[in-house]
């Protein structure tokens, strides 16, 4: 049997798991020598299953709004591959219902859940993460891990949806705080909103998104792109490591 631990030099973590972002990731980071953990509500998603099939991806069940369930998570990591030393927070966290809700509309309920499934989750994330990241011995670069949290443009412009807003700034304040703390011990923060619909690739060949439709010359941002972009900022040299990213397409408005 082979000891998948003493295989592999790098443990990556992304929690969230779906075909855009997620897999793209997945599969670069394993393809680049990585063990790579999905973290999803639920694990059992086909594009995960075939992840776990082409490239070794372990998945796990995780409520990343559970603080004991994201205790385990990382607990249940260690032990079956190591420590992590890149941990991507991937949740959207928008509940249907508050889509394209003004103020005056939107349920009280459901902008809770869309602040808790967001910004609280990539707290919990974050804090297991760094927990774990601050035991490791710095590589070669003096680092021990780097935490990359992904956002929206409403993290940077306040759009009608009032509680995504709020949640993707809360997610932003989370990440300086913890990139002031942090990246001086040697654990790089990186916030990235990406400031685009994200068209992936469908079975067809075409790339497209549920709400947005195909995309047409490169009008959309490709998830295949935006995870070169995360192994890049992992690889960082410490002098220059970057805090805020924002990725766009070359034709968006903004």
């Amino acid at each position: 049997m082979i000891d998948i631990k003493s295989s592999v030099h790098e443990v990556a973590v992304i929690v969230g798991g779906g075909p855009g972002i997620s897999s793209s990731c997945a599969r670069l980071f394993a393809e680049n020598g990585m063990r790579v953990c999905v973290a999803a509500r639920n694990p059992e998603k086909p594009v995960l299953e075939a992840l776990e099939k082409t490239h070794r991806v372990l998945r796990y069940a995780c409520d990343a709004t559970d603080p004991a369930a994201v205790t385990q998570l990382f607990g249940n990591v260690v032990q079956d591959v190591g420590t992590p030393r890149l941990v991507v927070h991937n949740i959207d966290g928008r509940v249907p219902g508050i889509f394209r809700k003004s103020i005056i509309e939107a349920d009280p309920g459901m902008a809770f859940e869309t602040l808790r499934n967001s910004a609280f989750s990539a707290f919990l994330v974050g804090q297991q993460a760094a927990r774990l990241m601050l035991g490791n011995e710095p590589d070669a670069n003096g680092a021990r891990g780097t935490i990359i949290f992904t956002n929206a443009s409403a993290a940077l412009k306040g759009f009608s949806s009032g509680a995504f807003a709020m949640a993707c700034h809360a997610k932003s304040g989370l990440a300086q705080s913890m990139a002031r703390e942090l990246m001086p011990q040697g654990v790089h923060i990186a916030n990235v909103p990406i400031d685009a619909a994200i068209g992936w690739t469908q079975e067809d060949g075409t790339r497209a998104h549920r709400l947005a439709g195909t995309t047409v010359d490169d009008n959309m941002a490709d998830p295949d792109h935006i995870a070169k972009a995360y192994l890049q900022l992992h690889r960082q040299h410490r002098s220059t490591w970057a805090f805020e990213v924002v990725l766009r397409p070359w034709v968006e408005k903004w």
